[in-house]
């Protein structure tokens, strides 16, 4: 027995994908350390749809970990070259928030959590070319996925933006974007906040334009938050990490956001038989709605053995861990067949390690591949248009909706475990749920 850590893997896209879905898409589809000086200028309006008076923005800020979010004053953010500002329509409440307000995973603070939105474009930063001016001009409607590439790094060169090294050097270990600054400052103080991706529990966030994707107008802009990180982190699991077929069996270990995302995506892709577990009954009877086949609840049922006498004792080609403890990770790996796919997406606090079978790892090619989030200019559009095409349902993934005052308390209901699927923080109604 030994331990093993996670590593993130791609290989190709789906046989469902290049001859199903991708066929039906075309048919629709025509280095510093941070300042603490605030940024200075006064807020002019150009561009901004709400008028030049606005010089501050509401945003729940989390000034130490493991302490309540307080609703804030903050000056108005501006986009730098290669960004852009969105007036948030909504944000996503996800675990991985959770994590770094629990300090499972450190990150400095205080900052504004929220890494997955809606909104509308409402300035573009200087210098920006033509191309995305016309992509995401002023007043389009956006989805912003919370892996934020860079475009220009190694992996990015190489299309695996989703290992990015900017933004995991610059944002997630340092809590800003790509000039070695944040761009969130409070108004009474000045005194800097740091953003763990765009920072989207406010009303404007910046973002890099790499990372945000048109809206499809048919889809409402409060469930689509979900797209650019449960939606964003299953699609990448399913296609890049267990390049998923047409036909194959599929276990998804925990049916949360993500996991319900994940049982979306695999029906999706043409799942024979797609098996949810979980140990609460009212998340495996949403995941029968979202497309699972099968349920085992863990809490009275032995995984494993459930999930080998579904598939005729076999195993499943894929097996995806969704919760990130040490003892799903190894039901996932249990449960595959031989020459299986087990992809991990659960997020654990730092130095949590599970133990494997080295022996059967290596003679029966049991493949165990970490997988977080997705490619955004590569994975974003496509997901919009699934949605928009009926394929994924993301209306049916959001199961509640809280205001911007609320979203502390709403972030402890998911952690005591009372939300099931997605929630959702609606940060400005005025924009409509169209």
């Amino acid at each position: 027995m030994a331990s093993l850590s996670l590593r993130s893997g791609g290989l190709r896209l789906s046989r469902l994908y290049r001859t199903n879905i991708r066929p039906a898409l075309a048919s629709i589809i025509g280095n510093r350390e941070f300042s603490s000086q605030p940024e200075q200028g006064a807020i002019d309006g150009k561009g901004y749809l709400m008028g030049s008076e606005k010089s501050t923005m509401r945003a729940a800020v989390l000034w130490e970990p493991k302490k309540p979010m307080v609703v804030e004053d903050l000056r108005m953010p501006r986009p730098k070259t290669g960004e852009v500002l969105i007036k948030t329509k909504a944000c996503g409440v996800c675990h991985s928030d959770l994590h770094v307000i629990k300090a499972d995973q450190p990150y400095p603070s205080p900052v504004v959590l929220g890494h997955e939105i809606t909104g509308e474009v409402v300035e573009h930063g200087p210098h920006t070319d033509a191309a995305t001016l016309k992509r995401v001009p002023v007043g389009a409607r956006v989805v912003g996925a919370f892996i934020m590439p860079c475009g220009g790094c190694f992996f990015c060169v190489k299309g695996e933006e989703d290992l990015c090294e900017t933004f995991f050097k610059y944002n997630r270990g340092m809590g800003g974007l790509y000039d070695g600054s944040t761009r969130l400052y409070q108004a009474s103080t000045g005194r800097p906040i740091f953003m763990y991706s765009m920072g989207g529990l406010a009303e404007y966030c910046v973002v890099p334009t790499h990372a945000v994707a048109p809206l499809a107008p048919s889809l409402p802009y409060t469930e689509s938050a979900i797209i650019g990180c449960a939606v964003f982190t299953a699609y990448g699991a399913m296609k890049n990490a267990a390049d998923m077929r047409a036909g194959e069996t599929v276990a998804v270990i925990g049916t949360g956001g993500v996991g319900s995302s994940c049982v979306q995506v695999a029906r999706a892709f043409g799942g024979r038989q797609i098996i949810a577990v979980d140990v609460s009954e009212k998340a495996l009877t949403n995941a029968k709605k979202m497309g699972a086949t099968h349920t085992v609840n863990a809490s009275s049922e032995n995984v494993v053995d459930r999930i080998r006498e579904i598939t005729g004792g076999r195993g499943v080609d894929v097996a995806v861990e969704a919760l990130g403890k040490a003892p799903t990770f190894v039901q996932a790996i249990q449960a595959v067949r031989e020459g299986g796919k087990a992809v991990m997406v659960g997020l654990a606090p730092a130095g949590v390690t599970a133990q494997v079978d080295i022996a059967k790892l290596v003679r029966r090619k049991v493949q165990i591949i970490g997988s977080y989030g997705g490619r955004a200019r590569q994975d974003l559009p496509t997901i919009i248009t699934l949605a928009e095409m009926g394929f994924l349902k993301i209306e049916s993934a959001v199961t509640q909706k809280c205001s911007l005052e609320e979203a502390d308390a709403t972030y402890a209901a998911m952690d005591r475990g009372e939300i099931t699927g997605r929630a959702v923080v609606d940060i400005d109604p005025s924009l409509g749920s169209a």
